[in-house]
């Protein structure tokens, strides 16, 4: 941990210029990205990289031991949706964490990706083999992949301007009273966690979530959640803000587990072992032809099984 103190001369000076005169062995990228991780902390508070800091300002910097180094490309079975010269659209499967970072041990899905395809190598940056987008180690889904860089620029083009359809199915503590509804909060890093985002961190970025009932059981709802933006941890944020947190969400929900006093429902909560959250529908425009592209994937096994243990069927009208 170091720390530091704003002197008369560093009046205005934005926080992550300051920590990369003081840190120049590192990058003021990776400088940047520490301060919106909440490891550069201005008076104790989390704040932007662009911060002005005042004289008399108590800086305090904590660089992580370096990253492992990549690992070798690992040969997993991935699930394929569509594969054509451009992008591959892969259904991710729970528990695979997507590209490597700190703290991350074992294969990653960008290393199954260069296994399968070592020229998805260094498209999108080092590590990312191609992908353009992320989820939570523990959420499945669709994911798309871009296979050249050009690809990948265009597809970034159309997250960033919220021209993609990404749709999830939650199931959730609680029966929202409402058919449907909008969250519109922003969210942004806990100050007081590393690992939670929140609705009430200071400097939170915009971030919109549209979400409707499919079905409901007692004590449990089956919603589909539409996001507008892809802030970190959205979904899982902003349905717990709602009052209505992800069953096997134990960030964000804690361990509701004994509040289920049906001994089968809630040994099946037990073992879910994951955010009930999966990523069922995504819809772009196709990098290279323009054309409209739609992809879906059903709840999987686990969640699927989940709902029928609530005494829940899946509805026809699901992603």
């Amino acid at each position: 941990m170091f720390v530091h103190r704003a002197g008369p001369d560093d009046a205005g000076t934005r926080i992550d210029r300051f920590c990369a005169a003081r840190h120049p062995e590192h990058s003021r990228s990776f400088l940047a990205r520490l301060i919106r991780e909440g490891r550069i902390l201005v008076d104790g508070q989390v704040v932007r990289p662009g911060h002005p800091l005042t004289p008399g300002a108590e800086i305090r910097v904590e660089i992580p031991p370096p990253e492992p180094p990549a690992a070798a490309p690992v040969a997993i079975a991935l699930p394929v949706v569509h594969e054509d010269d451009a992008i591959l659209v892969i259904d991710k499967p729970a528990g695979l964490v997507v590209h490597r970072g700190a703290g991350v041990r074992g294969p990653t899905l960008a290393d199954a990706l260069v296994a399968r395809d070592p020229s998805l190598a260094g498209v999108g940056g080092e590590g990312r083999a191609g992908l353009v987008h992320r989820l939570d180690k523990g959420t499945s889904g669709l994911l798309v992949v871009a296979r050249t860089p050009e690809a990948h620029r265009r597809l970034q083009d159309q997250f960033r301007a919220r021209r993609v359809d990404k749709r999830y199915l939650a199931i959730t503590w609680g029966r929202p009273r409402a058919e449907a509804g909008t969250i519109d909060a922003p969210v942004g890093r806990d100050p007081r966690s590393r690992v939670r985002m929140s609705t009430r961190a200071p400097h939170g970025r915009p971030a919109a979530s549209r979400w409707r009932k499919l079905a409901e059981v007692p004590g449990f709802a089956l919603l589909e959640v539409t996001i507008l933006t892809g802030r970190t941890h959205q979904v899982r944020v902003h349905l717990a803000a709602l009052g209505h947190p992800l069953v096997g969400d134990l960030t964000y929900a804690g361990d509701r587990s004994r509040q289920v006093h049906d001994p089968a429902r809630r040994q099946a909560v037990r073992a879910l072992g994951r955010p009930a959250l999966h990523a069922a529908r995504l819809g772009f425009e196709h990098p290279v032809s323009g054309r409209p592209m739609t992809f879906t994937s059903p709840l999987p096994d686990d969640l699927a099984g989940l709902w029928r243990a609530l005494g829940g069927t899946v509805p026809e009208d699901a992603p």
